[in-house]
């Protein structure tokens, strides 16, 4: 049993752990081929998904970061995405489909900072640089890769998940980590849509609506 991280994109950050957390791969997969702009091919494409078929295993237990609402070259990103996951559901593993603001929780990122009493957003290589700091300071973990270190930290999600199910205490773990694993474990239920109050009128019981009084107000102007 192995418990993987899989950061999908055009270079792929792979992470799988040992039973104990120990790291026994940390590596980029790319998908050898002709390249095309600002895109991948099909050759590069499926020797993407072969690449990570190969490095998957029965019985390992996955994270996989989903797709964020409005990436940009979303037919790419689509593509990438739609082989990883057939590769995964060949080797039969059902994989954790987590967003990526929910990776960067797990080591305390919320992809805001306070300056100066004002709340700004993180951007680019900034963000990155808070995710690789936040996953140091957890698990003392560092890769110069940024998809590996994001990929690090599903496994970690992965393994947390696994514990806490196999009698591990959830209070072990910090409070947003928490919130990470337990939305895993169960996630929330959405509540039931609010049905809509039905429109009133001053029509007259039992009167058809022609003969209905309607009130006016006393300033409005009648046109006849």
């Amino acid at each position: 049993m192995r418990f993987l991280g899989i950061d999908p994109a055009t270079t792929t950050g792979f992470v799988a752990l040992d039973e104990e957390g120990n790291v026994l791969v940390e590596e980029d997969l790319r998908g050898t081929g002709k390249t095309v702009p600002g895109g991948i091919s099909e050759e590069q494409l499926a020797n993407l998904g072969h690449s990570l078929y190969n490095h998957l295993q029965p019985g390992d237990i996955a994270v996989m970061e989903n797709a964020a609402p409005g990436t940009q070259r979303g037919i790419t990103t689509g593509m990438i995405h739609g082989v990883l996951r057939y590769m995964i559901h060949r080797r039969k593993i059902k994989p954790v489909f987590l967003m990526p603001n929910t990776v960067k929780k797990y080591v305390g990122v919320t992809g805001w900072i306070i300056e100066a009493g004002k709340k700004r957003r993180l951007e680019g290589s900034e963000k990155k640089a808070h995710v690789a700091a936040g996953v140091l300071s957890h698990f003392g973990y560092s890769h110069k890769s940024d998809n590996v270190t994001d990929a690090y930290i599903m496994a970690k999600i992965a393994e947390a998940v696994y514990r806490v199910q196999n009698g591990q205490e959830l209070n072990s773990y910090e409070p947003y980590q928490q919130e990470v694993i337990q939305a895993i474990i169960s996630p929330t239920v959405k509540p039931p849509k609010k049905k809509k109050p039905k429109s009133q009128t001053n029509k007259r019981p039992g009167k058809p609506v022609a003969a209905g009084s309607h009130i006016h107000l006393k300033e409005q102007q009648f046109l006849f």
